[in-house]
This record gives structure tokens, sequence and C-alpha cells, in this order.
């Protein structure tokens, strides 16, 4: 099938299964035209109210997404022989992806600055009070830099819980779930627990992405009735960066690292996960496309071994796409808010986009699920940005879209990486288009 058919299969895959939440965003545009420069304080209340709640419910879901996620992830490789041969390698590939990703997406947003033409939709109180905010975190921060990594280990775990500490939090979950990994069998009670925290949570995540049709319609509305049709003005920049930093991923970085880590020809591998490739962007889940990765990836020449390891773990910890929106969406809402971005401030937000990301589940709507941890660790939340993240979330869809196909396209480049290293590759087949096997 020829390229532009599958885009637009993609496409019309992507609209078909997220109709009601593109049906939210194009009401929303046509209530807040009606809406703008009227009073009606009443409905205004009420949208205000929507939005906010949709925000708080997708708060409420953070902390046991990203701790199930992790203990699962981790104590699914095992203490096994594959951790220690294959995990340090996989764990290098991924690390080196995913910084490039979010040093891309940091370069692009401090160049072009999407957040500037958002600013003046912010009110003055409201962005002194989230200046004032993250020049306190700072100024704590900065005045030992000692004491910040002293923070990430939490003396009271409870006490991170129940604070919202979120770096804290990551740090004892990591280190108790590679114990998990380490004890063996006798983990199965507190696993077999966190499989149904994460199945609870997916459910409810559930819940709330169908409920994402209203809340966005009413972020949407909110915005556009406050600022005027302009807004997309702001946002189409936005929008623009991150195309680029996507583009540059798929078609700059991962052909570099394919050249330095491996023989792999990166146009092969493009055509041989190419169903792959368009079901996650028509489905903005790397976890719902992960059967049709790993059965493009080995039925075209990466082997069972590989694909097995690799690929699961990557569409749970390997978030690319991921990192780099959250760094940009990041610095849109800092330079939204006139907060000012003090090289200390942008490797920090660089270094737990890289960790947000790496937490984040393969579900639409997680890249903007977990930017609360980013947020934390600067001192703020979600909450006190409500007008900034109505930006975001008009067009949430469509960049989810596209942060999905990266990660989904990086765990592949990665498992092709490491099946070339391992030899554990057929060229004969993956570099022949035509003995490909249909996907069923």
């Amino acid at each position: 099938m020829k390229l532009h058919m599958q885009i637009l299969i993609a496409l019309g895959l992507g609209i078909k299964r997220n109709w009601h939440i593109f049906f939210g965003i194009i009401l929303g545009i046509l209530v807040g035209i009606f809406l703008h420069g009227h009073e009606y304080p009443v409905v205004s209340a009420v949208l205000t109210f929507i939005g906010q709640v949709f925000i708080r419910l997708i708060q409420m879901v953070v902390i046991p997404l990203v701790v199930s996620a992790i203990i699962i992830g981790i104590t699914s490789v095992g203490d096994n022989k594959q951790l220690g041969k294959f995990g340090s390698k996989m764990i290098l590939y991924y690390g080196i992806i995913t910084t490039v990703a979010v040093t891309i997406g940091a370069v692009l947003a401090l160049i072009f600055q999407p957040g500037i033409g958002a600013a003046h939709y912010i009110t003055a109180n409201v962005a002194s009070e989230v200046q004032s905010s993250v020049a306190t975190t700072l100024t704590q921060q900065q005045g030992n830099i000692l004491n910040i990594f002293l923070g990430f280990l939490p003396s009271n775990p409870i006490h991170s819980f129940a604070e919202g500490n979120m770096v804290a939090i990551i740090v004892f979950v990591l280190i108790f779930a590679v114990a998990l990994a380490k004890v063996g069998d006798v983990n199965r009670p507190i696993v077999s627990f966190f499989e149904s925290v994460f199945a609870a949570t997916m459910k409810i995540t559930d819940w709330i992405m169908f409920l994402a049709a209203p809340g966005v319609f009413a972020l949407t509305a909110s915005a556009v009735s406050s600022f005027g049709i302009d807004i997309f003005n702001s946002i189409s920049k936005y929008l623009l960066i991150l195309f680029v930093g996507f583009m540059i991923q798929l078609f700059i970085i991962y052909p570099l690292f394919l050249r330095f880590f491996s023989k792999v020809n990166i146009w092969m591998l493009y055509s041989a996960i190419a169903e792959a490739m368009m079901v996650a962007f028509g489905t903005a889940s790397s976890s719902a496309t992960l059967p049709l990765t790993i059965a493009c990836c080995e039925k075209r020449g990466i082997s069972h071994k590989i694909s097995s390891f690799v690929l699961p773990l990557g569409a749970t910890l390997n978030m690319d796409g991921t990192a780099l929106l959250q760094t940009v969406a990041v610095i849109f809402l800092a330079q939204a808010y006139g907060v000012v971005l003090t090289p200390f401030l942008i490797v920090e937000i660089a270094l737990l986009a890289i960790v947000a990301s790496s937490t984040c589940a393969g579900i639409p709507g997680a890249g903007l699920i977990t930017i609360a941890l980013i947020l934390n660790g600067m001192g703020l939340s979600p909450e006190q940005l409500v007008a900034g993240f109505a930006f975001l979330f008009t067009i949430e869809r469509i960049t989810d879209m596209m942060r999905t196909l990266v990660n989904v396209t990086s765990d592949a480049v990665v498992a092709a990486a490491i099946a070339d290293n391992e030899n554990e590759i057929n060229y004969d087949l993956l570099n022949n288009p035509a003995e490909y096997e249909d996907i069923a």
C-alpha cells in the first residue's frame, strides 16, 4: 500500500476512535466564539468548573498509575540473565535517544519561544503568583545543590506520598521495584496487587478519557470565550515546534543512531513497521499498538528473543516523543506565565521530563497527565496553570497522536539495534519487503 494511503487510513482511524474529542474541540471553539465579548457569568463559571474537574481527575490518577507502571515494568524483567545481557544496553540506548529528544525540544522552544504569544492571555496576578512560586523553589534548590539530590531520597515515603512529592516517590518506587525483581517468586502477592492497581487505574483513566470530550470542550470554550479565536495563533507556533521536533527525531536522529550503533537500514526498518507506526498514530496509544509492533518486528527479521524483551519494556519506559512534548509544553507554560528560564531551571525541566516520560503509561492523554511531575519539581501544580493548560488541551489529541508515533518507532529502532548487536536479526528478510508476511 502506498505511503499516502497509509497516512490517510491512519488519520481516518484517529478521527474514528477519537471522534468525540474532536467533536468536543470543534463545539468548544464554536461556543467560545459565540460567548466571546458577551457577559454570561453563570455559563463561564460552569465551563470553568467542568474544566477544573477534568484537570483534577487527571491529577488524581497520577500517583497510582506511575507507581504501578514502574513496579510492573521492572518486575516483569525478573532477576534473569536477560536483565544483565540486554538490559544495560537497552537502558543506554533509550537514555541516549531520550536525552537527545529533550535537548531538541528545549532548543526549539527556547529559540522560537511559543509561549510568548500566549503571555498576554494570562492575568497579571496569576502570572505573578506562578513566578513567585518558581522563584522561591529555585532559591531553595540553588542554595545547596546537594540538598536537591538529598531531597530525592525520601526519609518517610508515606509522607512523600501524602505530599505528592513525585520525584521522591519515583526514587522510592524504583528501589522497591528492583528489590522485588531480585527476591524472586516470593514477590508475587505484591506484584499481583500492583497489577490489580494498574488495571484498576487504567480503567479509571479510560473513564477519564471518556470524559475528555466535555473536559476538552469546557477548556476550549472557556479559552476561546476569554481570549477570542486569536488564541490559535499562539497554539499554532507550539504545534509547529512539536511537529518539527518529532520530524527531527524520525528523520535525523533515528537514522544517525542506527548508523552509529548498528548496520540496520532505517528505511527498511520503517517499511517493516509501517503498520505499527500508522496504528500508533491513529490510536495515540503505544500500549494498544504493542502487539502489532511485536508482530511487525518478529515477522520481518527481528528475533522473538529481542522483540519480546525490548518492546514491552519500551512501551512502558521508553517515551522520547513524550519527553520532547513535555519539555516544550513546560517551557511554553513558563514563557506564557513570565517565568525566567535560567540555565538551572532549563536543565531541571529536561531532567524531570526524562523521568516523567519514563513513568508515563502508553495510553492517550498520558503525556499531559504526568506533566504534573515536572511542575511539582518547579514548585507548581496544574491547578495554578488552568489557563495555560487550556491552550495545551485544545490540541492535545493531535500532539498525542504524533508523540505516540515517535514513541513506538523509537522502541522498534532500539530493538533493531540490539538485535543487530546480538546477531538476532535476519537481514535477508528485513531488507526484502516482498517477503514480508501479512500482519494478521
